[in-house]
Parts: structure tokens; sequence; C-alpha cells
């Protein structure tokens, strides 16, 4: 999964060259989410250079928005038309900052649910290999190489720095800080006690594929408690509400003779009202699925 600033279309490398000019003008902070999450999501790139980037591109957002805003409205007569260009141009300019400035956690966040997917799988796969009599590390490099998505590149870079000269238990440790998943920190910090404690690996690795798959089943029962009453405000807005509309428009429309146009128009908006109602519902069924699953 890589980090790509929306709304860019160059590398990271050459967008921080070209946002010089407004890196100075930020101040700097020792501790802020924003670093956090940089930091987290192991990108080189720092607060004050990522939002340097993020001004430039809201500056040139804005003039170019403002440029084209006010020739259109020029072309259509527009009164006001400077005013009307400059909350156009602040409206959408403001719209890209924002979305730019919350990508990391956005980012962080599907990451996170990345690794936690498969967190359970490849423990298994883990614990299989333990008990098939397979060394520690060469398991860490099968996972590493295997299907696993962002977990598996968790375990390349472990793996890298433990060919590097580095001790297993060190690296697993400071690999569990630096990780966004609670569940994944969870697990590397049981295998680097059971490590440092000399105890069974497979009994270790046992207790943790337990311990996760009960939490699984809390958040299946959460997810279902959270789904009934999206289902309720889904069948209200978007069943109830438009089919009673229609039935109510029909009889109205024939009352007092409304035009033809302006039935289909309103139809047509009821028709686009529901289908951003299922859009919107479909996106809050997925950003609540359980991140184990």
């Amino acid at each position: 999964m890589k980090f790509h600033i929306p709304f860019t279309f160059s590398e990271i490398g050459k967008s921080k060259r070209r946002a010089r000019f407004f890196l100075s003008h930020i101040k700097y902070k020792k501790k802020t989410k924003l670093k956090d999450y940089l930091e987290s999501s192991n990108i080189e790139i720092t607060r004050e250079e990522y939002l340097s980037i993020c001004m430039k591109n809201f500056f040139i957002t804005f003039l170019f928005m403002f440029i084209i805003s006010t020739t259109i409205l020029i072309i259509i007569n527009m009164s006001l038309f400077y005013v009307w260009a400059l909350l156009i141009s602040l409206a959408f300019s403001g719209l890209l900052f924002f979305s730019q400035l919350i990508y990391p956690r956005i980012y962080l966040t599907r990451r996170q649910k990345n690794i936690e997917k498969n967190l359970i799988p490849a423990l298994q796969d883990v614990l299989v290999q333990l008990t098939s009599g397979v060394p520690l590390f060469s398991v860490l490099i099968n996972i590493s190489s295997a299907d696993y998505g962002e977990l598996s590149l968790e375990f390349k870079k472990a793996v890298k720095r433990i060919n590097a000269g580095e001790a297993e238990q060190e690296v697993l440790e400071e690999l569990s800080k630096t990780n966004p998943s609670v569940f994944f920190k969870r697990a590397l910090w049981q295998i680097s006690s059971g490590m440092q404690a000399g105890s069974d690996m497979t009994l270790v690795v046992r207790d943790s594929i337990k311990s996760l798959n009960e939490e699984q089943i809390i958040q299946i029962q959460n997810y279902g408690n959270k789904l009934n009453p999206l289902i309720v405000f889904y069948m209200l807005i978007a069943i109830i509400i438009p089919a009673l509309s229609i039935v109510f428009l029909t009889i109205i429309s024939s009352i007092i003779g409304l035009p033809k146009n302006t039935v289909t128009l309103i139809f047509m908006v009821m028709f686009v009202f529901v289908m951003l109602i299922q859009i919107m519902f479909l996106g809050i069924i997925r950003s609540k699925r359980p991140s184990l699953l």
C-alpha cells in the first residue's frame, strides 16, 4: 500500500522540493498528531514538509479555480462575479487542503485494517510451521514472502534488520512499538516475551490466536449491534420516505396540475438522492466492518 498524497501527480520527493518556499512559513512543533501519523506510516517526510506541500497545492488550486470561475461567471454575465468566484475558489481549494491534511490518518487506518485482516491467518501459518519444527527466523522469512499484504511487509523489515545482525527479540519489540495495529503489537509482544523467557513458542502463538479469536467474536457482536440502527435508518430514508413521496407527489401533481417538466425534475432529484443514500450506506457498512475479519 503506497502512500500518495491526494490530488498530486508527482512523487513525494519532487513535491517537497517544489514546496520549499512555504516550508519557512511553518512553525516547528515537537509533538502533533500529524507528526505521529507520518512517523507511523514509515514515510520519509516531516510534518513541516507535508504541511508545505498542502499549502502549495492550496495556493495553486485557488489561483486556478479563481481564474476559471471568474471567466465562466463573466461569460454568463453574473453580477458580483468576483465575489462568487472568490467563494467558489475558497470552497474548492479548502476542501482539497482538508482532504490532503487528513490523508495520513486515513492511510494509517487502512494500513492498520490490512494488517489485522491478515493477522489470524498469518499466526495460524506460524503455528503450523513451528509445530513442524521450522525455526522461528525461517518462519519469519516465509511469512515475509507470503501474500499477507502489509503484514508481510512488516515482517520483511524485521527479517532485513535481523540479517543485518540485530537480535530477533529486540527487532520484534521495536516493531511492536512503531506499528499502528494494537492486536499486532500484542502478538509481537507475546512472542518477544516468550523468547526472553525461553517458553515454548507454539504455546505462545496458540495463546495469541485464541485471544484474537475471542476478540474477533466480540467485534462481530458489536458489528451486528451497530448494523441494526443503520438498517432502520436505511429503510426509513431510502425506501419508506421516497415511496411515500412518490405517491404524494403523484396525487398533488394531478390535483394542482404541475407542469410535466417540473414533475420530471423532482423525480430525477429524488432518484439522485436515493442513489446517494445507497452509496453512503454501503460506505458506512464497509467502514464499520470488524478489522479482524
